[in-house]
């Protein structure tokens, strides 16, 4: 808990047995209230280890995608009570020691989304993101600064964390249960006004963190340039899009529960 706000880790894990137990032990537990991981559907023990670590664990019985298994940690941590939801990958690409910092600036009152960034302190490339990926996501961010009118370093982090407000206000059940489901939330977010910082962090790229292919990276990129111009159009009046509806069906709290794991 930070300055009386309950902070809880979500880990939205595919296959993630190899690296689970390393970011549970990174996880700062004095800060952090609960941990809930959610397995989505996959072929390892993953399941398996996070009961051995006393993780709660929720499990889909058909995979979901990475936006959807986003979606149940979501709903689950506000279910929890959640003040602060950290976000993070139980594959060990990010650092699960920045999780204290990124819930304080939150906790602050200054930020309502914190990212952590692997563009800021030069940190990508010499944690060995391939250059091919680090191209795309300079270009891609300063599209999209251009389109959306904002300053981010990045907006492909896979680490992220948020206040309350923010996941029940955004129409997440409008956004893909595929990759460009973390772009689609950031331009919601920016788009309903919530303020977003940045912190640097280290990243790591190896055997077992999970980083999609070449293909998937274009496909995912192409989504990308859809979500801004979805922003750009809807903003202009020109073109209504689901993405920024205000519908309370849209929100996540109508969400399903999802049944723990066995």
């Amino acid at each position: 808990m930070i300055a009386g706000q309950k902070v809880i880790v979500v880990l939205p894990a595919y296959n993630a047995e190899k690296t689970l137990r390393q970011t549970f032990d990174e996880i700062p537990h004095d800060v952090v209230d609960e941990i809930i991981l959610t397995d989505d559907a996959s072929h390892d023990d993953t399941v398996t280890v996070a009961r051995e670590l006393g993780i709660r664990t929720l499990r889909h019985e058909r995979n979901r995608g990475y936006g959807g298994n986003q979606k149940t940690c979501y709903m689950a941590a506000l279910a929890a009570g959640a003040d602060i939801v950290v976000m993070l990958h139980p594959d060990y690409q990010y650092s699960p020691r920045l999780v204290t910092a990124m819930a304080a600036m939150i906790a602050s009152g200054h930020y309502d989304v914190v990212l952590g960034s692997r563009i800021l302190g030069n940190g990508a490339r010499s944690g060995g993101m391939p250059l091919y990926k680090y191209i795309f996501n300079r270009l891609l961010t300063l599209i999209q600064n251009i389109l959306i009118g904002q300053k981010l370093s990045e907006y492909h982090t896979g680490y992220r964390a948020w206040h309350r407000r923010v996941l029940q206000r955004l129409p997440l059940l409008n956004c893909s249960d595929d990759f460009v489901f973390d772009n689609q939330m950031l331009t919601q977010t920016h788009f309903f006004g919530f303020r977003i910082g940045e912190v640097s962090c280290p990243t790591k790229y190896f055997a077992e963190a999970s980083s999609i292919n070449f293909r998937r990276s274009v496909v995912y990129g192409l989504g990308v340039l859809v979500t801004s111009m979805a922003y750009r159009l809807h903003r202009m009046g020109l073109r209504r899009s689901a993405l920024f509806a205000e519908g309370e069906d849209s929100r996540l709290p109508k969400l399903a529960a999802e049944r723990p794991a066995a």
